[in-house]
């Protein structure tokens, strides 16, 4: 019996950087499961796009798919683009059964790769204690995601971190800089701010831009390995608990 296909969606960039980062987190995907087929496919600005992937899948006889959002939480485009997009597609490909992952958050890897990119930017885990820490991600219109970073920043404050402090780099407050200045002002000895998004692009950029005072500044999370464990982990949970195709 044929395994699904693994189609990984990501959003897409007009910066380059965006789609080579995706490419290498998919590569190590592969390279953790080399019998399964692990295929890319973008919503915007990069190729190819998902229906395309879809059709070419379809020419060649599969017939079954699992869809993964390249995403950390359940906003807008894991709730409206994406599904649009695969029922679209389910429509027009009958002999072809699309299945949806969940997004990768929230998830313990996330945190474990969150701190492996503090301590490669040169963090100290002797420091923690004394680090406050900035959550910085994307952010969203979306109550859900916003609630979901809150709660990110909650339980890392548990891990051993002297403060935690959630940032937006757009929609929402506070913006990194503030969240940095607000530690600061707190007395915080050291602070690290750790970007809580998967690729390089214009808002990963302004997260940076607004860490320019933290002592310590993360990389995105990029291709770490326990993303691409978490990949293979939200398509093994499709196999096992979806077997309807997806829906509008």
């Amino acid at each position: 019996m044929h395994r699904p296909v693994l189609l990984v969606i990501a959003h897409g960039s007009r910066d380059p950087r965006h789609a080579a980062t995706v490419h290498a987190l998919v590569e190590r995907a592969r390279s953790l499961r080399p019998g399964l087929r692990v295929e890319t496919g973008f919503l915007d600005f990069n190729a190819p796009t998902v229906p395309r992937v879809l059709e070419r899948l379809a020419a060649e006889g599969v017939e079954d798919v699992v869809a993964l959002p390249l995403l950390l939480t359940r906003a807008f485009h894991a709730k409206a683009d994406i599904p649009a997009v695969l029922h679209e597609a389910s429509a027009r490909l009958p002999r072809l059964r699309i299945r949806q992952a969940d997004v990768l958050g929230p998830s313990p890897l996330l945190l474990s790769a969150l701190e492996r990119r503090l301590y490669e930017a040169g963090l100290d885990p002797s420091q923690k204690r004394s680090t406050g820490l900035v959550l910085a991600s994307a952010g969203s219109t979306d109550p859900e995601a916003i609630a979901v970073i809150a709660e990110i920043a909650r339980e890392l404050r548990h891990t051993g971190w002297c403060a935690v402090r959630p940032a937006f780099a757009s929609a929402s407050l506070p913006r990194t800089e503030d969240a940095v200045r607000e530690l600061r002002a707190e007395g915080v000895r050291q602070v690290a701010v750790a970007p809580y998004v998967i690729a390089p692009g214009f808002l990963p950029d302004r997260i940076a831009r607004g860490a320019e005072d933290a002592d310590v500044i993360a990389d995105v999370l990029g291709a770490a390995p326990e993303l691409a464990r978490l990949l293979l982990r939200r398509y093994d949970a499709v196999r096992v608990d979806r077997p309807l195709a997806v829906t509008a």
